[in-house]
């Protein structure tokens, strides 16, 4: 089942969106998705997962932003709510990076946090 809840939802920046286009010519399928999951772990409590699928899972959320979609199970909205995805690149690297407003304390890499 695949619906959108409008009260509870995760945002998108431009350059995040031009990022997953970008990966999407890579792999030759315009029909991808990035997947965004929470999962235990990491050095704060919470890890992000991101990935891209070609399949809307029974309980996924759809949300569209900037051309692109992204799919969210139930259990991470959660924990991701109000969040935004953005893509930065510096002399550190270059990455996806969740600005989420629950996270009460983030890992160092950016990779992880608490709630």
């Amino acid at each position: 089942m695949e619906s959108s809840i409008t009260s509870r939802s995760i945002g998108l920046t431009e350059r995040a969106a031009a990022r997953i286009a970008h990966l999407k010519r890579q792999q030759g399928d315009d029909l991808l998705m990035l997947r965004i999951s929470v999962s235990s772990g990491g050095c704060s409590g919470f890890s992000y997962h991101f990935e891209l699928d070609g399949s809307v899972q029974e309980g996924d959320l759809r949300f569209e932003h900037h051309g692109q979609t992204l799919l969210v199970d139930d259990a991470s909205l959660d924990l991701l709510t109000g969040s935004d995805l953005d893509y930065v690149e510096d002399l550190m690297g270059a990455m996806f990076v969740m600005r989420n407003p629950n996270a009460t304390a983030t890992c160092g890499c950016g990779t992880s946090f608490a709630a």
